[in-house]
């Protein structure tokens, strides 16, 4: 089996983690752990003095945080499927989350992408946009949405 597994590091993604230790995975099977950093941040520009700020530090940070994110997942993943070990791969992904996972599973053609559900509220959703409802409409397979225990 191969899964795509999505996460930004928040609580539902720690819960989808938690779910995917139910399931029955070995040699064989394969896990590949995705993180994708949105750069489409609005920032306020001076139109009259043409000033563009410079991104590469928040980019750098974004980066190192979201390879912290990818290592303790595939740590936790790897740890929990180790006899025999499971294939687990790491990849850092720029963009819209919502199409960058869609790319990624077209990609990689898993049979089960996995995302964690930040449980917006209908308004919420309106706003920020939905990435698992999106996800799950749009990959060309099984998508398992895992909300965290609190909701």
């Amino acid at each position: 089996m191969k899964i795509l597994f999505a996460t930004d590091g928040a609580k539902q993604s720690e819960a989808a983690i938690e779910m995917l230790k139910h399931f029955r995975l070995g040699d064989g099977d394969e896990v590949k752990v995705v993180s994708v950093i949105d750069m489409a941040v609005p920032m306020a520009v001076d139109i009259y003095g043409g000033y563009l700020p410079d991104t590469s530090e928040f980019e750098k940070t974004a980066r190192e945080n979201a390879s912290r994110i990818l290592d303790s997942t595939a740590a936790s993943i790897r740890n929990h499927f180790n006899d025999p070990p499971l294939n687990v791969s790491t990849e850092v992904l720029f963009g819209s989350p919502e199409s960058r996972i869609v790319e990624a599973s077209e990609e990689f053609k898993p049979n089960l992408v996995v995302v964690g559900s930040h449980g917006y509220s209908t308004w919420e959703r309106l706003i920020l946009g939905s990435v698992s409802d999106s996800v799950a409409h749009h990959v060309p397979c099984s998508v398992l949405i895992v909300r965290s225990h609190d909701e």
